[in-house]
């Protein structure tokens, strides 16, 4: 029987890159300690704060939810839940019930804002839109532009100080390796535990950043969280070639993904220069922050024929 390299009880988890065996204990010791370093490290979170988490239900922003609902009571500090329905039939079905009752078992305010609602289509009727206009862009770009566009809008609304995601080190990555074969550099250098972009921008902030998948995986596991585990159907392209690179990588050679990041780290000061100036705008449809005369969200939804109903998203009978 494999031991812990710590304690000596029986072991649960081997650590490749770092050539240790962790029991269920010092599993979720170990963390639980690397969230509270990455937070005391960057300055994520203030005392007094309030902090709201966006939460699909999947195990890292439920892991999110938890860790920061826990951190937070000790800096007498507050935490709200945003949940974002992209409107994907079979899936978001299995992780909206469990987002609302993790919610719930941790007494968190939780509020739902719905693509449907919001710009009156589901990410699955603009997906078959989009296909038979032709436009060439996969559902990816939609979901992810307009669910931070929502996020985003949502915390603001909430008077959030900050807004959490699950991004975990694999995410990060990942997002790194797509944006260097992307060349774009002005993405690139948002990729930072803590990112406060202009007025109208609720600051983001990422406190799972250096905690592989597999250890939130096993984490909410261990603590017997309940989340959601099934992968998003539209999950496709380049996105999934390069996380299978990193994962062959990782296999071959353990803590690629850490020096990755790290080597990220050192660069990211650099890319400031590399990325331009610009002038923040009201959104000339729908008010909110952009650089250009439409913002990113409004552009998509006009290419597919749709525009944003709502102008604002939480009400009393979102909660």
């Amino acid at each position: 029987m494999l031991r812990c390299s710590f304690c000596g009880r029986r072991a649960v988890y081997h650590r490749r890159y770092a050539g240790v065996f962790l029991c269920d204990r010092c599993m979720i010791k170990s963390v639980e300690r690397r969230f509270r370093r990455a937070i005391n490290q960057n300055k994520l979170v203030n005392p007094g704060e309030r902090i709201a988490v966006a939460v699909s239900g999947g195990k890292d922003s439920v892991a999110c939810l938890h860790l920061l609902h826990n951190y937070c009571r000790g800096k007498r500090g507050e935490v709200v839940a945003i949940t974002v329905d992209e409107g994907i039939k079979g899936y978001r079905d299995g992780s909206l019930p469990l987002a609302r009752e993790n919610a719930e078992i941790l007494g968190v305010e939780h509020h739902l804002v719905s693509f449907k609602s919001a710009f009156g289509a589901t990410l699955d009727e603009m997906v078959r839109i989009a296909a038979k206009r032709g436009t060439g862009l996969n559902p990816c770009t939609y979901c992810g532009v307009m669910r931070r566009h929502l996020l985003n809008q949502a915390a603001r609304e909430l008077r959030a100080d900050k807004l959490a995601t699950g991004h975990n080190l694999d995410d990060e990555t990942q997002a790194i390796m797509l944006n260097y074969v992307r060349a774009d550099l002005s993405r690139l250098y948002r990729l930072a535990p803590i990112y406060a972009p202009r007025e109208g921008f609720v600051p983001r902030i990422k406190p799972l950043r250096e905690i592989p998948e597999k250890e939130i995986g096993l984490y909410v596991l261990l603590k017997g969280i309940k989340v959601h585990l099934a992968v998003c159907p539209y999950a496709s392209g380049i996105h999934t070639e390069i996380r299978d690179f990193l994962n062959s990588l990782e296999a071959n050679h353990p803590n690629s993904k850490f020096m990755i990041l790290r080597m990220f780290e050192e660069i990211r000061p650099y890319l400031k220069e590399a990325v331009p100036e610009f002038e923040m705008r009201g959104c000339e449809r729908c008010g909110e922050p952009t650089s250009t005369r439409l913002c990113k969200t409004c552009e998509l939804l006009q290419g597919i024929g749709l525009a944003k109903r709502r102008k604002k998203l939480i009400s009393d009978g979102d909660s």
